[in-house]
């Protein structure tokens, strides 16, 4: 039998974290706990992919300057968004002299990340950086379609957050630590709508937490919260009703970060928030500072993604899903 989880036997501590959002996030229900933020959405840049660039460059020195760890001192950079390439990684860090790593997950990037660095720490480094982001028009323009076009946006669509969060891990800290993890398997149910990404991840998510359950024989009760990327209302209930036939009752621990980005009714949301930045902004201005004050003090955070490809839809292919689980304590 397979070893699905992974422990950090060397302290992984969260020194610090940062974030940078826009004009819609700014003006949502957690507007004013985030770093930065920019009501153009542009960030004094000329297109929509250098303005999450700069979003990534200014998330990734907020949180440098909150932890007190010189930019020399930090061992490697893992970072991540949901442009071709990593563009907006690439462009936005190329000024810190940091070496870098490209990583994509879709919209679990936020959690991927999280985990390599936790494992690079164990390996040996000192010090990494995590950095996540997602531009609500360059992500439009390559997954759906171009603002200028005008689309109608259907009730289970989820509108994407521009938003960047940056974390700082170090093997030294006063916490919150990451204590153990557990890496997804793609889970690919037949769903081929772009505009229902919560239905396309919701059964990754079922898939990891019941084998993480399995594997540390705990159940949702042992945990003060369990925290989901942005499966928005759509994925959130299917979540909650699966669950709850396996077993599993979540309702009293379970919530999601696409479901308060925005004000669904106020801001027309949809079915909520999702991208890169959804889960990134608020672990590192919500829930991590709730379990540093020790509002929450032993949380899941699943990061979720639907690993969705233009090319691959246009050709009839549906959407597979990811769900990357991090356990964070107060203390260890």
């Amino acid at each position: 039998m397979r070893n699905e989880i992974i422990r950090f036997h060397r302290p992984v501590s969260m020194v610090s974290a940062a974030s940078v959002v826009g004009k819609y996030e700014h003006e949502g229900p957690f507007g004013d706990i985030f770093d930065e933020y920019d009501s153009t959405d542009r960030f004094g840049m000329e297109s929509w992919e250098s303005s999450e660039a700069e979003m990534q460059r200014r998330a990734l020195s907020t949180a440098l300057a909150k932890s007190g760890i010189k930019e020399g001192s930090i061992d490697v950079v893992f970072a991540g968004d949901l442009i071709n390439q990593c563009t907006s990684s690439a462009y936005g860090l190329l000024s810190f002299d940091i070496p870098f790593f490209g990583l994509y997950g879709a919209c679990s990037t936020c959690a991927l990340s999280m985990i390599t660095a936790s494992l690079a720490i164990n390996a040996g480094m000192h010090s990494c950086a995590c950095v996540t982001s997602s531009h609500f028009c360059s992500a439009e323009r390559q997954f759906r379609f171009p603002l200028e076009y005008g689309s109608q946006r259907t009730p289970t669509s989820q509108h994407t957050v521009t938003g960047a969060g940056a974390f700082i891990l170090s093997d030294k800290g006063e916490g919150p630590y990451i204590v153990d993890a557990m890496g997804g398997i793609s889970v690919d149910m037949g769903i081929n709508d772009a505009n229902n990404m919560g239905a396309a991840m919701a059964p990754s998510v079922i898939s990891t937490l019941t084998r993480y359950f399995e594997a540390t024989d705990t159940t949702p009760r042992d945990y003060d919260k369990i925290i989901t990327g942005d499966l928005g209302y759509e994925g959130y209930g299917i979540v909650i009703d699966l669950m709850l036939k396996r077993g599993y009752d979540l309702r009293d621990v379970y919530t999601d970060c696409g479901l308060f980005v925005y004000d669904r009714e106020a801001q027309d949301m949809h079915a909520g928030a999702s991208g890169c930045g959804c889960s990134a902004i608020m672990m590192a201005s919500h829930f991590l500072p709730d379990v540093k004050k020790g509002v929450l003090e032993d949380i899941l955070f699943i990061g979720t993604g639907a690993l969705m490809s233009p090319m691959m839809l246009q050709q009839g292919y549906s959407i597979p899903g990811i769900a990357h689980l991090v356990h964070i304590k107060k203390e260890i």
